[in-house]
């Protein structure tokens, strides 16, 4: 399995290009007073609903959590029957401009593979950076091929 694609923004759908501007929005939401680095994302379900999250830090930094990993735990907990269909994930640094889109974490990329198997279907991933450019993925499987899942247990 190879899809990667890597297009522009202006390529994209409607429907992608308004899962884009809520993951964006949510940069706005995030908190991150230390590292400053800002993640949203958003989700769309298969009900159509499209919900958001934002990276959440903590003085205690094993206590922090990626935008991705709330918007999935804020879909399953709103709409647990709902599967996601599609993952947006943009990063924003003050800092620094990001030049090309940031890839999920390996914590979040585990998160993001278990819900592809709790809902036994694919969930397609899209990235953006401080730029026009995106990166697009079928599957998780993409960025992590040789995931741990329940067949192992």
């Amino acid at each position: 399995m190879n899809s990667v694609k890597h297009i522009k923004y202006s390529e994209l759908s409607l429907l992608d290009k308004a899962l884009i501007d809520k993951a964006v929005a949510m940069t706005d939401a995030a908190y991150a007073p230390y590292s400053g680095f800002l993640v949203g994302a958003a989700v769309q379900l298969s009900n159509g609903m499209v919900l958001g999250g934002c990276n959440q830090e903590n003085a205690s930094y094993p206590l922090c959590m990626c935008g991705e990993r709330v918007a999935l735990y804020n879909a399953a907990a709103n709409y647990p029957t709902e599967s996601v269909v599609t993952l947006a994930i943009v990063a924003r640094n003050p800092k620094k401009k990001l030049t090309q889109p940031v890839s999920p974490c390996g914590a979040c990329r585990q998160v993001i593979a278990e819900y592809e198997s709790r809902y036994g279907s694919d969930i397609r991933i899209i990235l953006k950076g401080e730029t026009e450019d995106i990166i697009e993925f079928e599957s998780i499987k993409e960025l992590l091929p040789y995931g741990f899942d329940d067949t192992f247990l």
